[in-house]
């Protein structure tokens, strides 16, 4: 697990190997990933977009952004807690996923942003 505190919002992330399998022909595997998002700061927030950087070890950079996680726009006062769960696929055994979160804080208006700490994928067969 890897965890990051930004302004008061902590992200912690595990991560798992799912699988292989071929799309298009080509060989892909597939990671799941679970981010916990704790409010520690003293002020209600809400999550509103997200960018991603997915890497693999080929090289391949993938740039993913939207709105909210998985379709949703989590508000946490604060001490509460969002979790979800998500996946990506790679061309290759090994890689990482980085970014941020953009928040919104409700109790000054501002917009800040949130990083999601670096955190590895790699499929456990792959190792050694």
């Amino acid at each position: 697990m890897v965890t990051q505190i930004t302004r008061g919002i902590k992200i912690s992330v595990t991560t798992s190997f799912e699988g292989t399998y071929f799309k298009n022909y080509k060989i892909h595997f597939a990671f799941s990933y679970e981010i916990t998002i704790e409010n520690h700061s003293k002020d209600s927030v809400q999550l509103v977009s997200r960018h991603w950087e997915i890497f693999d070890a080929l090289n391949n950079l993938e740039i993913v952004d939207g709105e909210g996680v998985i379709g949703k726009k989590p508000v946490l006062k604060p001490g509460e807690t969002h979790t979800y769960n998500s996946g990506c696929l790679l061309s290759s055994p090994f890689g990482a996923m980085r970014g941020h979160f953009n928040m919104i804080n409700f109790t000054s208006t501002r917009n800040f942003r949130v990083i999601v700490p670096t955190f590895k994928l790699s499929a456990g067969f792959a190792l050694n």
